[in-house]
């Protein structure tokens, strides 16, 4: 029998449109000025602009009396020229395997979603960079929600820092930074940008959000422990390994341009000869920084053993790593997982053409948390029919 669902639920009023600008998200140097914009001198500006981030992303404060290395007045000018503000959590669900997934909400009154995976050695937010998406890959959930419009930085850093604030993994009052930095146990180790949407479609953004969440004195997660995926914006590759610099995954799902063509559409922009072209071209690939493979496994599609023969071959010369992902079902999806012994029998071909090839753990599909399973439309038809 299988355990109940146990959902623990949040719902909180729609709030009015804020008008003051958003602190979060903003870079250091957009910081500088508004810290002159609150009356700091220029010189005093940069000094200002570090002891804010400081208190943003390693102390996690959420109001100006927190700081309490500036003075009153310039807390109280801070706070009538900015806000220091969040995504709000509209729901969040706990699966039976520790999965959270949360209903998020942004300026506009829209929604988004995002999914917090506990292991036994790291913790992984999965982060949305748009609100719906333009891809339509067929397999997956969020391909059927149309782009309502893309997240700015604040609201992709907002994600980290609410996770954060869930988790309890601010330093408390006497502790440092660097006891929870250092420990080796912080509950939220790694970043994926897997959610809702397009990461290179929204570039600059999803750019300067990771720059943030990747700065050494503030949220502090190294750049081998974020990861950017992509379905294969082929021109934005290479500046992504350029200016961003983090771990690439690549949504590939298929072997041939007839197979992948109407899994992720966007293959017949660019195929998978100039998908594997800008692979092998990615700034930053090396032994030590992989490019990992994303193949959902759909029974009859792209599961045979000619498939994983051409994957091989494909992949070939590139450093990679190949995640082979069991399909996640939901409702009114047009395929279905592979067979086990099938998933097995792909894997094992891959692994012994000396690729390592992990089969992902399903996790949080009893809440619709899984990988290609987001879909913020799918959760307020759900709030409507239990009366939320």
């Amino acid at each position: 029998m299988t355990a109940p669902i146990t959902p623990d639920l949040l719902t909180v009023p729609r709030k009015d449109e804020p008008q003051k600008p958003n602190l979060i998200g903003m870079s250091r140097e957009a910081l500088q000025e508004a810290m002159i914009a609150a009356g700091a001198s220029a010189g005093q500006a940069k000094m200002r602009a570090t002891q804010l981030w400081s208190w943003l992303y390693t102390r996690g404060v959420q109001g100006f009396d927190e700081m309490t290395n500036l003075g009153k007045p310039f807390r109280a000018a801070l706070d009538e020229l900015y806000e220091i503000r969040r995504p709000e959590i509209v729901e969040r669900q706990v699966s039976i395997d520790g999965t959270r997934k949360y209903l998020l909400r942004i300026n506009g009154g829209h929604e988004v979603e995002m999914v917090y995976i506990p292991e036994e050695d790291r913790g992984t937010l999965c982060v949305s960079s748009q609100v719906g998406c333009t891809l339509t890959c067929s397999f997956c959930h969020t391909g059927t929600q149309k782009l309502v419009r893309n997240l700015t930085a604040a609201e992709i850093v907002g994600q980290v820092l609410l996770a954060r604030d869930d988790l309890g993994e601010w330093p408390q009052p006497g502790q440092r930074p660097q006891d929870i930095h250092d420990s080796g146990k912080r509950l939220l180790s790694n970043v994926v940008m897997m959610g809702m949407g397009e990461p290179l479609y929204n570039f600059d953004a999803v750019r300067d959000a990771l720059k943030i969440i990747m700065d050494g004195d503030g949220l502090s997660l190294s750049r081998r422990r974020v990861t950017l995926s992509t379905s294969g914006v082929v021109p934005a590759m290479a500046r992504a390994g350029e200016e961003i610099g983090c771990l690439l995954a690549i949504s590939l799902h298929g072997t041939t341009d007839a197979i992948r063509d109407p899994l992720v559409p966007i293959n017949k922009r660019w195929n998978i000869e100039a998908l594997m072209q800008a692979c092998r071209d990615y700034p930053r690939l090396s032994n030590a920084e992989r490019i990992t493979f994303e193949y959902v496994m759909l029974k009859d599609v792209n599961d045979s053993d000619a498939d994983a023969k051409r994957l091989i071959k494909m992949i070939a010369g590139i450093p990679a790593k190949v995640n082979l992902i069991p399909f996640n079902p939901w409702p009114g999806a047009p395929y279905e997982c592979s067979d086990w012994e099938r998933i097995e029998a792909f894997a094992e071909i891959v692994n012994k053409a000396g690729y390592a090839s992990p089969v992902r753990t399903p996790r949080g599909r009893d809440i619709l948390a899984a990988c290609g399973q987001l879909k913020s439309a799918t959760e307020r038809a759900r709030r409507e029919r239990v009366g939320l």
